[in-house]
């Protein structure tokens, strides 16, 4: 029953209206990654017209991304005891089985467009694991209910059951949660404007993409920089490498080999991968069918605050994908979008997987890379069975760093150039107040890596015993400007658009949105992971409550959305009438 209210969409996954004359040209028939045949008849040569040389550089984009993230995966969990063999062969099979799902389905997704628009140029949507699904699940439910279930008394293997029985619910729940969402998905979209929905993207693209790899980049310079330098001269300059070699399989022969060429002349920071243990076509994944995690619920709900907003963010990155693609040309439906990763999401969960599933914003670079449809369909293949059979943890072990985050750079780079591209010029300053809150996560993650140092733990030093002053009070405000800030950019962008249109109700309708969001944490939550609430019904001992010492800023954070939006409409009713064009025209036409 679910399921049923978009169905229609994913069975009529794109709309049947002409292909958007937004689209700009430089996604079209992207000479530096086609054949000489294809530049001369505009089609691949062979008919398969979804797979192109330029589908290489795609595929090795997404599918390092998300091999990284399963390796990931285990690392951080190998961090809090939890056994690195019982992660391999329970938790990464399912996960990967839901890249796959989710790859697969867009994949023909994208054949469908193509035949029905007779469309060359069609590129599929690209789905991978969630990154900051990866990171909050880990270290804000798994991590902590191992080390819970082990100060409880369980066995290891007790604790490591518990815990991915309380993930696999976690999991299903976010699948649910965006399953329900998903048929309004594309209500959102008509309803929210462009710079509102892009520019929360840009954010993220230029805070989470770009900048972040960059320390892995510059933490190891001469193979870093020169794989950078060879990833955005061919993806952005378009400046092709000796042979028509893909940029990304470039940087990584050429940075690969320098970085191996450093670790064999002994200089220091670079040391050859140690061979790790290989567990080969895990069984023990699929007890998860067997429903034995069914009674571990009342264990997973007090996590549900925690991991849901994670769930709300990527309905709202499912509906900038769905913009973004469209700005590049590729119009699909949200509803399908959306489902398609509801449904990767909730069989992901079903097979034991813990981590959730996302569509990737990054469509107009992998589109910019010549992309078509057979990157998804390869990564799909290469990551299912990666995880199913067991390798993922030998691809990654020898698939060095700095070789292959330049294209992390060039993903964000592209998608916040694509961003202004699509988005009226009058909106351009609703695009760069959506990155402002993104900003104050950037300057919040060093902060919270000293706290979180081991050293600093044992010691005692936490923020809460900073004596008070200014540098308590600016390290609260960034964390309450940084949690949610992808819903906060995305309001704050659409408020001033809104603004800019005149649309002063609607500005003032969205601020007291903002509002009732902060009242229950989604935006503005004082409290470390950006745990949801409920204020006043709970005792704070409670994981919906909200601890005392937070109720006054919350409060006044609250009573200051609520107090602008009213000003906002209170606003609209002393704004001059402004004649339009066609009320003019029938005027003069009189």
């Amino acid at each position: 029953m679910i399921i049923a209210p978009w169905l229609h969409g994913v069975w009529n996954p794109v709309r049947t209206r002409a292909p958007s004359a937004r689209q700009p040209a430089p996604f079209v028939n992207n000479r530096f990654f086609m054949s000489g045949a294809e530049q001369t008849t505009g089609q691949n040569s062979r008919g398969m017209w979804w797979a192109t040389t330029g589908d290489i550089n795609a595929f090795f984009g997404l599918m390092l991304d998300n091999v990284a993230g399963l390796l990931l995966m285990t690392a951080l969990l190998a961090g809090f005891g939890l056994p690195a063999e019982f992660t391999v062969t329970h938790m990464v099979p399912g996960t990967a089985l839901g890249v796959m799902l989710g790859d697969i389905a867009f994949f023909f997704i994208a054949l469908r467009m193509g035949r029905q628009q007779n469309r060359d140029d069609v590129t599929a949507m690209p789905l991978g694991l969630d990154t900051p699904s990866t990171f909050g699940m880990i270290l804000l439910v798994l991590g902590p209910a191992f080390l819970a279930a082990r100060a409880g008394g369980m066995s290891e293997l007790e604790a490591a059951r518990h815990t991915w029985h309380i993930g696999i619910w976690c999991t299903v729940m976010c699948g649910v949660l965006k399953l329900i969402l998903a048929p309004f998905g594309q209500v959102v979209r008509d309803a929210i404007p462009r710079a509102g929905l892009l520019g929360s993207l840009a954010a993220i693209a230029l805070v989470l993409i770009s900048f972040f790899p960059l320390t892995h980049i510059l933490g190891s310079p001469l193979p870093g920089l020169l794989a950078l330098v060879m990833v955005l001269g061919t993806l952005i300059a378009h400046v092709p490498l000796p042979g028509r070699t893909p940029g990304t399989l470039g940087a990584l022969i050429v940075a690969g080999g320098v970085y191996y060429l450093l670790c064999l002349i002994g200089v220091a920071g670079y040391e050859l991968p140690t061979t790790q243990p290989t567990v080969w076509f895990p069984t023990q994944w699929m007890e998860s069918w067997q429903g034995t995690w069914w009674g571990a619920f009342p264990d997973a709900v007090p996590f549900l605050p925690f991991v849901l907003p994670f769930a709300l963010a990527t309905v709202v990155g499912g509906i900038d994908c769905t913009e973004s693609a469209a700005s590049a040309g590729d119009e699909y439906d949200a509803r399908t979008v959306l489902g398609v990763e509801a449904a990767a999401t909730f069989l992901a969960g079903l097979s034991g997987g813990v981590i959730q599933t996302t569509p990737y914003i990054g469509h107009p670079a992998y589109k910019a890379m010549g992309g078509r449809a057979a990157y998804t369909l390869a990564t799909a293949l290469l990551v299912g069975s990666a995880g199913v059979v067991g390798y993922f943890a030998l691809l990654n072990a020898w698939i060095p760093a700095p070789a292959v985050y330049p294209i992390l750079v060039f993903v964000g780079l592209e998608i916040t150039s694509q961003t202004f591209m699509a988005t009226p010029r009058k909106h351009y300053a609703a695009v760069v107040i959506a990155c402002l809150p993104a900003l104050a996560y950037l300057a919040m993650s060093l902060p919270d890596r000293i706290f979180g140092d081991s050293l600093m733990i044992q010691g005692g030093y936490t923020m809460a015993s900073l004596e008070g002053g200014p540098l308590k009070h600016d390290l609260q405000t960034l964390r309450m400007l940084s949690n949610g800030f992808i819903v906060t950019g995305l309001l704050w962008s659409w408020m001033l658009a809104s603004m800019i249109d005149r649309k002063l109700i609607l500005a003032g309708v969205v601020m007291l949105g903002a509002a009732m969001l902060t009242c229950f944490g989604v935006m503005h939550s004082p409290i470390e992971g950006n745990r949801l609430f409920v204020p006043f019904l709970f005792d704070e001992t409670s994981s919906l409550g909200l601890p005392a010492q937070y109720v006054p800023a919350v409060m006044e954070y609250v009573a200051g959305y609520a107090v602008t939006g009213a000003f906002l409409i209170a606003w609209s009713v002393f704004l001059p009438k402004v004649v339009s064009d066609d009320e003019v025209a029938g005027v003069n036409g009189h």
